[in-house]
């Protein structure tokens, strides 16, 4: 009779330029949910009226990014280097989208940050996954 023994895959180490990656985003973006729920007239330009839609926006802002941000930090916590993968993917992709909102609307002084917070998080998600997000091994 033969016995065969459960594998276990070996895991590799997260690269330490991914994990400051990952942390650097979280605490971005949980000071981003800080701020929309404590003084969202910082996210708009001087002038803007601070009204009931502003703050039910701002709401919804501190929510997705507080629970990115807080989910981010377990998954790089707990070693789930999959799922953690795609979230750094999704959250790159939220980036991306943000980058080209800031600049239809000329936010200058932030456009090349969030660009660059957006390409960083694309390349970590593509070496946690061992490809790109955009290959299909890096899903399978």
């Amino acid at each position: 009779m033969t016995q065969t023994a459960i594998q276990e895959p070996v895991r590799q180490r997260v690269p330490a330029w991914v994990n400051l990656v990952v942390i650097v985003s979280a605490v971005l973006m949980g000071a981003g949910a800080v701020i929309a729920l404590v003084n969202p007239a910082m996210l708009v330009d001087p002038h803007a009226e601070i009204n009931a839609a502003v703050r039910t926006y701002a709401g919804y802002l501190t929510a997705r990014n507080g629970v990115l941000a807080v989910v981010m930090l377990v998954l790089l916590m707990v070693g789930a280097r999959r799922a953690l993968g795609n979230l750094v993917a999704l959250v790159g992709l939220i980036q991306l989208f943000d980058f080209v909102v800031d600049c239809a609307e000329a936010r200058w002084q932030v456009a090349a940050g969030v660009l660059v917070l957006g390409i960083l998080l694309l390349m970590a998600a593509g070496r946690l996954a061992g490809a790109a997000f955009w290959r299909r091994a890096a899903w399978g």
